[in-house]
């Protein structure tokens, strides 16, 4: 894999600044942002009042410990419009969630906003190695989920080429990438899988695309994956991170001359950890759960925004901002078995150690009686060919005893073909709970 050259662009003044005028400008931009809030967004008033606090009271930094949390059902509980601080007709673009667990969480964004969003992602493809001219194949879903329009309006501002395929249509997605020749391609990690499976299904080698960068998200993934992915592709592969309710994809973006997580874009998105049972604020390097104060947006200001991803913050290596480790996994997405707390990612870590296993599975958690049982299915590898039963029974025992040492739980194991687990088109599905069915 060759370093692109990213010499014709330099970088944001803030990016090269020094940390005290980093933090200068922090604190300038975070009593704006919580007198914006609390002046225009009556949640934001009564939840101050009620904790006793005022934007007044933030004299440093580390005073934003004293105001109040964020949380996903507030803004639920105030859909659609109860959130935004401006009035709507400064309001030119909303998105939302799928709100498949209930009412969907709305966001909004002004013009500035939308100018913002787009510099940050430009400013995180630069980071990834990107640069005027290239061809940018964006395959995360557009509409009202934030992936693909994110991608599309920093790719634009970067000066790149948009081939806005969006998620879906596999075959589709194959034959633009041969024909159209991206440099980049901006999708979600498990999606890129099912990429280099039909690629791999067709007999064209995946590592001879004109791709040279993978730039993904939406989910949490491992560096265990990222190895799988650039051995695959021939392709540089790296993290990019956001959530709708801060922003959307590019509140902090892994710089390819590092490789080592996201670097946080802290000139608009204050990074805190807690600890995520007490909300405790915990030192830089301690592992607890991500939270965001924004310190840019006009539309949908958010104060102490609690994520659930559970991460530590370090200090910054590229950029003098602080990078985030790799998420861990989610505190809503953290599985109870047998009183062993079990994260998915654990478990395609165990799975991707093992060379003739796909890193496509699927966990089953039932209950039998009193006791929690768990299956794991996993898929063999194209190239494994033809395995008899005694190959797949040595295999099933090698990931039965991978994580039965690492995480420390029992499960039964299935080995199927290639090709016989659902394929995902954005997010993969992994999880399966039918204790409280």
């Amino acid at each position: 894999m060759n370093m692109p050259a990213n010499t014709e662009h330099r970088l944001d003044d803030i990016e090269t600044g020094s940390v005290e005028q980093l933090r200068e400008l922090q604190l300038e931009r975070m009593r704006w942002s919580l007198a914006h809030a609390y002046n225009n967004v009556p949640f934001y008033r009564k939840a101050f009042d009620d904790k006793g606090v005022h934007p007044y009271d933030l004299r440093t930094l580390e005073d934003i410990k004293n105001f109040p949390f964020t949380i996903k059902s507030d803004l639920r509980d105030n859909y659609p419009f109860g959130m935004v601080a401006t009035p709507m007709r400064d309001v030119v673009r909303v998105h939302a969630s799928s709100g498949t667990t209930g009412k969907p969480t709305v966001v909004a964004y002004t013009q500035n906003d939308i100018d913002n969003w787009a510099s940050v992602v430009a400013r995180s493809i630069r980071a990834g190695g990107g640069h005027r001219g290239d061809k940018i194949h964006v395959a995360y879903g557009y509409g009202l989920f934030t992936g693909g329009l994110g991608a599309h309006y920093g790719a634009e501002k970067l000066g790149c080429t948009v081939i806005p395929m969006s998620g879906g249509q596999t075959e589709k997605q194959v034959q633009l990438i041969l024909d159209f020749e991206p440099d980049i391609i901006m999708v979600t990690p498990s999606y890129m899988l099912n990429i280099a499976d039909e690629m791999e299904r067709r007999g064209i080698d995946p590592r001879g695309s004109s791709l040279r960068v993978g730039i993904f998200g939406a989910e949490p993934w491992t560096d265990t994956m990222r190895t799988e992915l650039e051995q695959r592709m021939g392709i540089h592969a790296l993290d990019i991170y956001g959530l709708s309710e801060v922003m959307g994809p590019g509140v902090g973006m892994e710089c390819i001359e590092t490789k080592d997580g996201p670097t946080l874009w802290e000139d608009h998105f204050y990074p805190e950890i807690i600890n995520p049972q007490t909300g405790e604020a915990l030192p830089d390097g301690e592992y607890g759960e991500l939270v965001f104060t924004s310190l840019t947006k006009e539309a949908f200001p958010v104060v102490r925004y609690r994520t659930r991803d559970l991460t530590r913050l370090l200090p910054g290596t590229a950029r003098p901002m602080r990078r985030m480790d790799k998420i861990t996994g989610r505190s809503d997405d953290m599985l109870i078995i047998r009183g062993v707390n079990v994260f998915p990612t654990q478990v395609e870590e165990q799975i991707l150690h093992i060379e003739a296993l796909a890193p496509h599975y699927e966990i089953h958690i039932e209950r039998d009686g009193n006791m929690d049982t768990v299956r794991v299915r996993v898929e063999l590898k194209m190239e494994a060919g033809t395995v008899g039963d005694d190959v797949r029974v040595q295999l099933a025992k090698q990931l039965q005893h991978g994580i039965k040492t690492h995480i420390g739980i029992s499960t039964a194991i299935e080995i199927n073909e290639p090709g016989v687990l659902a394929r995902s088109e954005g997010k993969a599905k992994h999880v399966f709970d039918c204790r409280n069915a």
